[in-house]
């Protein structure tokens, strides 16, 4: 389907003229009319050939790198960066999915280009640097472009370089390694979560989806990170006869607020006044960051994971998204499983655990399925 008429579909969406079931049928029928085994085909061989060509040109450079002058090094990465945008913009009018794939390998291409050239003419490392130049490339893709792939690029690029600004600030300060490490895995967390929740009923697109799935991949992950980071780096305690609590250091304080701000700006921009969900999740990230640290019981930990397993289950009802339905429950089920492994099995002998565990797996797993297909059923699909 060519680019205008997406355009259109989407402006309709915008002011209310068609729902997301008619933008559905509408695409159907004019973009992918195709059979979908003709379909999943061509797919998998774009991306497929995408890859071969980018690993295939890296490995390229890398063999004759040592026997090219600055000069010739210089001209090869203008040459890669050109040379596939250009073949995006020739292949525009013959196929869409084409033309994407190339713009995609151009912008990949700049960035590799970005460190190669700092290489090349020794320039003053700070990596950081590197990395917001290729955001900015990828965000003047998008404003050109206004295709999906361009704008992960920039939603995936702009929180690494303003992760790796906060590293580079923090890296010197003594004793602050874990508390700096702390707000990263925050921001990652709370940015899973405003990606996750981008699709949402009558706001739904191609880029949407591809920040859902990148959320929802990261979002145990981020968790888990949350969870090692273990530091209490928004509030200070202080113990003695005259215990109070205060808060933290002006520049931490200051890496919180981006952390939980940003993310919640994003999702408020996005989701419009839906975004009040994603702020009782700020809350609960808070709160994990927290009880991480060790500020109450062991089980406590487990109770607020399984609370927000199940607030992410509630969180997919009322929005009507399964994928959400699925984490929530497999969230908890995971929950469970590290309860047991840390508080329970090491209290049982080693064959009465292991059969207590094939049991718990065994009924409680086909349990948490029977709930997740009944949970999916009210929506009354599965995720796409």
């Amino acid at each position: 389907m060519d680019k205008p008429i997406q355009e259109r579909l989407t402006e309709w969406l915008e002011a209310g003229l068609v729902d997301q079931a008619q933008v559905d049928r509408i695409l159907a029928f004019e973009g992918w009319r195709e059979p979908g085994g003709r379909r999943l085909f061509s797919v998998l061989a774009i991306a497929f050939g995408a890859l071969m060509v980018g690993a295939g040109v890296l490995l390229f450079v890398a063999a004759n790198w040592e026997h090219m002058g600055p000069g010739a090094r210089f001209l090869s990465v203008l040459a890669l960066v050109g040379g596939f945008h250009l073949g995006g913009a020739l292949a525009a009018g013959r196929s869409l999915r084409f033309a994407v794939t190339l713009h995609w390998l151009g912008t990949l291409a700049l960035g590799a280009g970005i460190f190669l050239a700092g290489q090349i003419f020794n320039l003053q490392e700070h990596w950081p640097g590197g990395v917001m130049l290729w955001a900015l490339g990828a965000w003047v893709g998008y404003a050109l472009l206004r295709d999906w792939a361009q704008g992960t690029f920039a939603a995936l690029l702009t929180p690494v370089w303003i992760m790796g600004e906060w590293y580079e600030a923090t890296e010197a300060i003594p004793g602050h390694g874990r508390e700096s490490a702390g707000v990263m895995a925050v921001a990652g967390l709370m940015l899973a979560f405003t990606y996750l929740t981008l699709r949402m009923p009558g706001r739904d697109s191609m880029q949407r989806k591809t920040l859902a799935w990148i959320g929802g991949l990261a979002l145990a992950p981020a968790v888990l990170a949350v969870i090692a980071c273990h530091t209490p780096a928004l509030f200070r305690y202080q113990a003695g006869p005259a215990a109070i609590m205060t808060l933290g250091e002006p520049l931490f304080l200051a890496g919180w607020a981006v952390a939980l701000g940003a993310p919640l700006a994003l999702a408020a921009l996005l989701r419009g006044r839906a975004a009040w969900m994603n702020a009782v999740a700020a809350l609960w990230v808070v709160a994990l960051a927290h009880l991480a640290a060790g500020w109450g019981p062991g089980w406590s930990l487990y109770a607020l994971c399984a609370l927000g397993a199940g607030g992410l289950v509630l969180w997919g009802l009322r929005e009507g998204r399964s994928e959400r339905v699925n984490l929530g429950v497999g969230g908890f089920a995971i929950t469970l499983a590290a309860f047991y492994f840390s508080s329970i099995m090491d209290k049982l002998g080693r064959s009465l655990g292991l059969m207590v565990l094939g049991l718990l797996f065994l009924a409680g797993g086909w349990q948490l399925e029977r709930l997740r297909r009944r949970l999916n059923a009210l929506i009354g699909k599965e995720p796409e």
